[in-house]
Parts: C-alpha cells; sequence; structure tokens
C-alpha cells in the first residue's frame, strides 16, 4: 500500500497525455505519406502505429508508482 502521494503521477500523467499528442501528430503529419501505399499496407502500418505507443507504456506506468523503471517489485 502506498504512503502519500509523489510528484511522479501528475507528472507522469501530464508527460504521457504531451508524449501521446506529440505521437498523434506525428502520425498525422505521416499520414500523407501513408495514404499514398495500397490500402492493404496502410492497414499494416496504421494497426503497427496503433500498438507500438504501448511497449513502453508498462514500465513508464510502474516508474509513476515506484519510481523504479522496469520490473515492479515482488
Amino acid at each position: 500500500m502506498r504512503g502519500e502521494p509523489t510528484w511522479r503521477l501528475p507528472v507522469g500523467i501530464l508527460a504521457l497525455l504531451a508524449c501521446l499528442l506529440i505521437y498523434a501528430l506525428a502520425v498525422a503529419w505521416a499520414s500523407d505519406w501513408i495514404s499514398l501505399l495500397p490500402v492493404w499496407v496502410q492497414t499494416i502500418v496504421y494497426l503497427i502505429l496503433g500498438v507500438i505507443w504501448l511497449l513502453p507504456l508498462r514500465n513508464f506506468l510502474i516508474w509513476m508508482e515506484t519510481g523504479r523503471w522496469g520490473e515492479p517489485p515482488a
């Protein structure tokens, strides 16, 4: 059970929102080039781009809770 709240939670939420906004803007910017691809390739690209942002999320959430990057304490 956690004690007092830390600065990592509000800072982490703001950082997460800022990073997601930047990522979404980058994907929107790249959509001009992605739209030139065949539809089946576009589908694969957008599926990959829609999932890839989740890769660092677990470690980031662990850091927000514990202050350590990576595996949570046992």
